[in-house]
């Protein structure tokens, strides 16, 4: 029984993806961890741990003594936070992201996942379906540190033959865990203000389209790719991955064909810059090349989703 660590589990992707992984491996396969002392309650069916990225010394000794061979490392600060904190953001975008790549090295840890994020483009980067290639010129710290990140972690898969991968996340939607944070964050509470019969007051503006992802194809993107053989790998640095693209207004306006009393208004804050230097729409038709990568969600599926379930 191979043994899978989760850092970050607390997080908007942690939880999920934990439930999936217990689900397909076995709940006593799968380590959770994060900061907190305790355990959310959604993931106490399987191992729990506290245990902080930045603590290398404490994280090489857990993951060699429990004999962890797969890291799902998602600890970091998002776009939003980050900018508020850019030292910190810096120091835990990166550092943690080395001790697991340097315990890959030293063949502690046979497979790594580490999330990039459509973060890594920028205002000169093409808007409309921006391809695998392309200007990468990021304006936020998260966004500079992601793209390190990827250029780390191919570095490492070709001069020590780390098998690490990853996924630049589009904005991630999902009724199951709260927001982390990021510039995208208004597509999951605007669904929450929605089903309580309360307006939502936009930080972006009504023109603002950006690329989103359900989390249930995010987790299933993510498990793929992991399970996906080496050879069908060919990109080390992060992977494209596109769902569906809108803007604030063509949510509203999906919103209230369930929910006609639904209002919106539009105050964009210090989010729209960081917004406005991310991309339209996202082309990955490399990544479906490679391995077969297809989303299920479109907008109509997602907003039946996020209201019929937050209702529950």
């Amino acid at each position: 029984m191979k043994k899978i660590l989760v850092i970050g589990s607390n997080g908007q992707i942690g939880t999920e993806l934990v439930l999936s992984l217990r689900e397909r491996y076995g709940n006593e396969a799968v380590f959770a961890a994060d900061l907190s002392k305790s355990c959310p309650a959604i993931i106490i069916n399987g191992p729990y741990v506290q245990l902080d990225v930045l603590q290398k010394e404490a994280i090489r000794e857990y993951i060699i003594s429990n004999e962890i061979k797969e890291v799902y490392l998602l600890a970091a600060l998002l776009s939003a936070t980050a900018e508020k904190n850019p030292d910190f953001a810096w120091k835990l975008n990166m550092e943690g992201l080395f001790t697991i790549l340097d315990l890959a090295k030293e063949k502690h840890i046979d497979k790594i996942f580490w999330p990039s994020s459509i973060a890594v483009f920028g205002p000169t980067t093409p808007a409309d379906k921006t391809p695998q290639y392309t200007i990468m010129e990021p304006s936020t710290v998260y966004g500079i540190s992601k793209l390190a990140g990827e250029r780390w972690c191919e570095y490492y898969h070709k001069k020590h033959q780390v098998d690490v991968r990853s996924l630049r996340y589009p904005g991630l939607i999902s009724y199951k865990s709260p927001p982390g944070g990021g510039t995208t964050d208004y597509a999951i509470d605007i669904f929450h203000k929605a089903t309580a019969g309360v307006d939502y007051d936009c930080f972006l503006n009504e023109t603002s389209a950006l690329p989103m992802l359900f989390m249930d194809d995010a987790i299933r993107a993510t498990i793929e790719l992991m399970e996906a053989p080496s050879e069908q790998i060919k990109i080390r640095s992060s992977y494209n991955l596109a769902g569906v693209s809108f803007t604030p207004k063509e949510l509203s306006e999906a919103i209230k064909k369930q929910l006609p009393d639904f209002k919106i208004t539009y105050n964009p804050d210090f989010r729209q810059a960081i917004a406005d230097s991310w991309p339209n729409s996202i082309d990955d038709a490399i990544t479906e090349q490679h391995w077969g990568w297809k989303p299920r969600f479109d907008l109509p599926k997602i907003v039946d989703e996020m209201i019929k379930n937050i209702k529950k």
